[in-house]
Formats: C-alpha cells, structure tokens, sequence
C-alpha cells in the first residue's frame, strides 16, 4: 500500500484474521530519516486488531512496522509505506 497522508495525527488500525496477544505486540514508525519511534496501542479493542495514533510531521517516506504474537504462538512482522506531504505544496 503506497498512499499518501497529510502531516498530522494518523489513526492506524490493522486487522487480523485471528487473535491476537496486544501486550506481546507492537506498532512503530520508522520516520524519513531512518529513526524510529514506538506507538502506543489503544487499549481495549478487538481481539483480532492493533490500533493506535501517532503525530507524522516531516514530509518524505514513512514506514509503518508491525509485530504481533498469535495466541497460538507464531510471531508474524510487517511493514506498509506511506508518504507525509503537505497538501498547500501538492497544489
């Protein structure tokens, strides 16, 4: 997935197929100049979902990175791409 965001607070969401152990899992997002920052997931939801929101200000390529543990115990990562562009210069 190669969207287009604009800076500001991203709500992020991902859903699973099977549940999942929330406290054994983890969001981050890995920033255009490499570095990375922890998100903390919103408590409380679905057993099968990962959610949180994080502030994305600096324009360029983002990477949202993914880590969960299934309940049956196989860890499974990922990552998306996105880009941070502030719609006044897209104009």
């Amino acid at each position: 997935m190669n969207s287009t965001v604009l800076p500001g607070e991203l709500e992020i969401r991902l859903d699973f197929n099977s549940r999942i152990d929330q406290k054994r899992s983890r969001l981050s997002l890995q920033r255009p100049d490499g570095g990375e920052v922890a998100v903390a997931l919103a408590p409380g939801g679905a057993s099968g979902v990962l959610a949180g929101r994080a502030q994305v200000a600096g324009e360029g390529r983002w990477k949202l990175r993914w880590q969960v543990l299934s309940l049956d115990g196989h860890i499974t990562r990922g990552e998306v791409s996105f880009s941070v562009r502030d719609g006044a210069r897209a104009r």
